[in-house]
């Protein structure tokens, strides 16, 4: 980075910390927030705690940093409305797509808040860990983690006095992932800031019909990826109440008339399906490529309690060798004049949340944080989004010509951000001036 780009850096910084400077409140605050999210961009050798960022950070003191997270008052929930403001004024919204997923961070020991023995896609299996549930915005030309929620297993909402002594909410009980991922849908929704009116997730996500159900009614249009083995009738089946033989209990829930084929798992239906059927698209121009899958698409009707439900897209994905590829198989409310491609397209928006997970953590810091509480893990939490934030701006403002190592957005591994090891460290920790406002 020659000289030019490093005042460009350093200008870019201050203008974008004095954003969200007002939020932090008092005039210390807003220096520790400064300092705070300027250590998270600038510290790349070492685990991103309030210690090693102090050293490298001139004014900064580990107690204050932690105090910053821990103790200090200001309202993630306000950052984090402001986040999406700055987000949406900046990446189109004509195609946008929301993406839930989740992501876990390692921990030891049994006082973290919401740690637990549980599955973690981070560790590929059952480990002691935190889980975030996230919402993505995806656009073709970036994308960005906007908002959070930290999952608490009911080991935990049903012990208060653990829950009393990491600082969660008294009045907050049980939700699943799928119900915190809507609450920040709906979050987002009323503020306005961000519109897109596709939703998609993983398999995790996409198998809760509570999910699917609400989402639907509040005027959503979803591609949800579903397990192989969800069941789904292929033509809309008969059902009736039995007839009452004059003896026993007179039925009264309706079952399938008989003669109707049952309900069958989405694998088979692929399988079943001739070649003629799948259609081979493009879904994405990509860093190494264009990303070019086989689909195939059909009406069914979503199976409940072994009978049909409601009507709904099956979209089919497998890769172009021949079947018994790895498949993904998605349920979508779409209407039903969608293009097929277009189906395609929102359901491959998915994966860049996978990259701004590993983006964030190895760029920004969102797994390197040493926090107990409720309120410390949603500081850093919302730190590390501001950081990552911070980065897609350099990459919307420098371009794609400008940005150094930084791959093309719509590419499902590569993070939409400049990368941070193409910083010369040493130099940058004068990268933000103090700003005049927080003094």
């Amino acid at each position: 980075m020659d000289q030019i780009e490093f005042e460009r850096v350093a200008a870019s910084f201050a203008a974008f910390h004095q954003e969200f400077a007002p939020l932090f409140g008092r005039t210390e605050a807003r220096q520790r927030s400064e300092q705070y999210l300027r250590g998270l961009l600038v510290q790349q050798t070492d685990r991103r705690n309030a210690e090693n960022l102090a050293e490298i950070i001139p004014g900064a003191t580990p107690r204050s940093l932690q105090r910053f997270l821990t103790e200090s008052s200001w309202d993630d929930e306000a950052v984090i409305d402001r986040l999406q403001r700055y987000v949406g004024q900046r990446l189109p919204q004509a195609e946008g797509v929301w993406v839930l997923d989740d992501t876990g961070f390692a921990k030891q020991g049994k006082k973290s808040v919401g740690v637990a023995r549980q599955y973690s896609g981070t560790l590929g299996k059952v480990g002691n860990c935190q889980v975030g549930v996230f919402l993505a915005y995806v656009s073709a030309q970036g994308h960005a983690l906007v908002d959070k929620a930290l999952y608490l297993p009911q080991a935990w909402t049903s012990d208060r006095q653990r829950c009393r002594e990491a600082g969660v909410p008294a009045d907050l009980g049980y939700q699943t992932k799928a119900e915190l991922g809507l609450g920040l849908l709906r979050r987002a929704r009323q503020a306005g800031h961000l519109r897109a009116q596709w939703v998609t997730a993983d398999a995790g996500y996409g198998e809760v019909p509570t999910l699917r159900d609400a989402l639907d009614a509040e005027g959503w249009r979803y591609i949800l990826e579903v397990p192989c083995t969800t069941h789904v009738f292929t033509h809309a089946a008969q059902v009736a109440v039995p007839a009452w033989s004059g003896r026993g209990r007179q039925p009264t829930q309706p079952q399938l008339v008989a003669g109707e084929p049952g309900a069958q798992s989405v694998a088979a239906v692929a399988a079943s399906l001739p070649a003629a059927d799948w259609h081979t698209l493009t879904v994405a121009e990509g860093a190494q490529g264009p990303r070019i899958h086989q689909f195939a698409a059909l009406v069914v009707w979503e199976s409940r309690d072994g009978l049909p439900g409601r009507a709904s897209w099956l979209v089919l994905r497998r890769h172009l060798a021949e079947r018994g590829s790895e498949a993904k198989y998605y349920l979508s409310n779409a209407p039903a004049d969608t293009p097929l491609l277009r189906l395609a397209q929102v359901g491959a928006m998915r994966w860049p949340i996978e990259s701004e997970f590993q983006s964030d953590k190895s760029e920004t810091g969102l797994d390197e944080y040493e926090v107990r509480t409720w309120l410390g893990w949603h500081h850093h939490i919302t730190m590390a989004l501001l950081a990552g934030a911070f980065l897609l701006s350099l990459q919307l403002d420098w371009g794609e010509k400008d940005a150094p190592g930084h791959s093309a957005p719509d590419h499902p591994c590569a993070p939409a951000t400049v990368a941070a090891a193409h910083l010369d460290t040493a130099r940058v920790v004068g990268l933000a001036h103090p700003d005049p406002g927080s003094q």
